[in-house]
């Protein structure tokens, strides 16, 4: 069986670089227009251009989001904007309107189209009705349990590819499809404009006790009732796999390029079997991140109990590598503080973090600091690893 293809987010520039550093096999990016990061993660012709470069430089794949539900006004700038986004470098459009996939089809006969998860393909018939309109592969949804994953594979043609989330952030709603951001702010998530408001605390009041409040699940952080715990599947790849997945997908354009950067790389060993999964879960607990949770995929109940904890952050980003390095000394780029004395742990493609402890802090004077609080500060420190430019650095904060 051929090995699942790895599908990283890129919401800039930086990001793209440090999932293809780290192992991925392809990227998905959002351009200028109809696509669900509309203010943060949208990236303008010229750096869709850019990443699109770097990507086939490397050999890799570039899937750009079109999947915003489509106004009737959007409707005749759809074909102009698919062959601007082929002629940038597109590999794939990731659409979820049926009427974006039709009129992007008709203009773009030859362009391979993937079903957005917002499109919330749940069954095998769905599934071969969007193949017959010209779709290739189907980002499943959410919702989905890993024998229904199967039954959908063993009844679709074979051409056909189904892609899985495996890592990030969930919505409590159908596939991605809420109103709570819409009906409180006026910001559409349908629309690219979500405020995340299923993350904010809430209370039930009853209607003649104005005033008194009632906790649905409650805790020192108070209550989040509408708030997932985050997916991660580290620990059962294999059986997605064997169910039929032929791309595994981790979630977030809006995460940071170190975030981006240790997920990748985590999932990136997973699938080269070169790390335990122990090895492999202890490093994902290095981002910040909601609890985790297997999702729907293993069909347990409690899986996507809300989350009443808020971020797990126990870990610090505070460097990069600016250079190849050998054992001895590296320089870096500051991020966050950090000072002699600390045990730092450096991260590498196909490595786990490898701690040392910090001796030495030289910024570009030749002057011995006792620590680093200044970020984008370009300082040498001592580092008994060997390091390439772009290997990251982080600490404990237990």
């Amino acid at each position: 069986m051929k090995q699942p293809e790895l599908l990283a987010p890129a919401g800039d520039m930086e990001g793209a670089l440090i999932a293809l550093k780290y192992g991925a096999d392809a990227l998905f990016c959002g351009g200028p227009m109809l696509q669900l990061r509309a203010d943060t993660a949208g990236m303008d012709a010229d750096a869709l251009s850019r990443v699109a470069n770097a990507v086939h430089k490397r050999d890799k794949k570039l899937y750009v989001t079109v999947n915003s539900f489509v106004y009737n006004k959007e409707i005749s700038v759809l074909a102009d904007y698919a062959r601007e986004l082929r002629s940038i470098g597109a590999d794939a459009l990731i659409v979820s309107d049926i009427g974006a996939l039709a009129e992007i089809r008709e203009a773009l006969p030859d362009m391979e189209l993937h079903l957005s998860t917002q499109a919330n393909c749940m069954n095998w018939r769905a599934a071969r009705v969007y193949y017959d309109l010209g779709v290739r592969r189907i980002v499943l949804a959410r919702e989905l349990s890993i024998p229904q994953i199967a039954e959908i594979r063993k009844n679709i043609p074979e051409e056909l590819e189904l892609e899985a989330f495996v890592h990030g952030a969930m919505c409590m709603s159908y596939s991605g499809r809420c109103l709570i951001s819409s009906f409180l702010t006026g910001r559409s998530a349908n629309r690219g404009d979500c405020t995340q408001s299923c993350r904010w605390n809430y209370h039930l009041t009853e209607e003649k006790r104005p005033g008194e409040y009632y906790p649905v699940f409650e805790d020192e952080n108070g209550t989040a009732v509408l708030s997932s715990k985050e997916l991660c599947c580290i620990s059962f790849l294999d059986r997605l796999r064997d169910a039929g997945v032929s791309c595994f997908k981790i979630e977030g354009r809006m995460r940071t390029p170190y975030s981006i950067g240790v997920t990748v790389n985590a999932y990136r060993m997973a699938l080269d079997g070169t790390a335990s999964v122990a090895e492999l879960r202890r490093e994902l607990e290095t981002t910040s991140h909601r609890p985790y949770c297997s999702g729907f995929y293993l069909e347990e109940p409690e899986a996507l109990a809300p989350d009443t904890t808020g971020y797990v952050r126990d870990w610090l980003f505070v460097a990069t590598a600016m250079q190849d390095a050998a054992k001895g000394v590296v320089i870096i780029q500051t991020r966050n503080r950090f000072a002699v004395g600390d045990t730092l742990e450096v991260l590498s493609p196909g490595k786990t973090g490898r701690p040392f402890s910090v001796e030495r802090i030289v910024d570009d004077t030749g002057t011995e600091l006792p620590f680093s609080n200044v970020p984008m500060r370009i300082l040498t420190i001592n580092c008994p690893w060997d390091v390439r430019q772009g290997d990251l650095f982080r600490k404990s904060l237990e």
